[in-house]
């Protein structure tokens, strides 16, 4: 059972890794385009791996389910709001970033 729960914090902090990646991508990367990607990449990754990190932790198979079911709702959510942002960037003529 310790080792379900150290490799539990395990994935957590991997999880934590990926959500400080896609935060340094938001803020580095050149236009809106690229900053959605990597927002939109690492926070579906990070958060996969902190559900998976509380699962192994959790002790009920109800609370593994409720966990997968709002890592379902984030993704989906996710998706389609980078898809909205993207879609308004794109009608109001905003050109992706090209090496110069």
């Amino acid at each position: 059972m310790a080792i379900l729960y150290h490799s539990g914090t395990v994935l957590i902090i991997i999880g934590l890794v990926f959500f400080l990646s896609g935060t340094v991508g938001l803020i580095r990367f050149p236009d809106i385009y690229t900053r959605l990607h990597a927002l939109t990449k690492a926070d579906n990754v990070g958060l996969g791996c902190v559900v998976c990190g509380l699962a192994l932790q959790s002790g009920s198979w109800a609370v593994i389910v409720k966990l997968l079911l709002i890592w379902l709702l984030v993704l989906i959510a996710s998706s389609a709001s980078c898809h909205l942002i993207a879609s308004s960037a794109m009608q109001k003529k905003i050109e992706p970033w090209t090496r110069p």
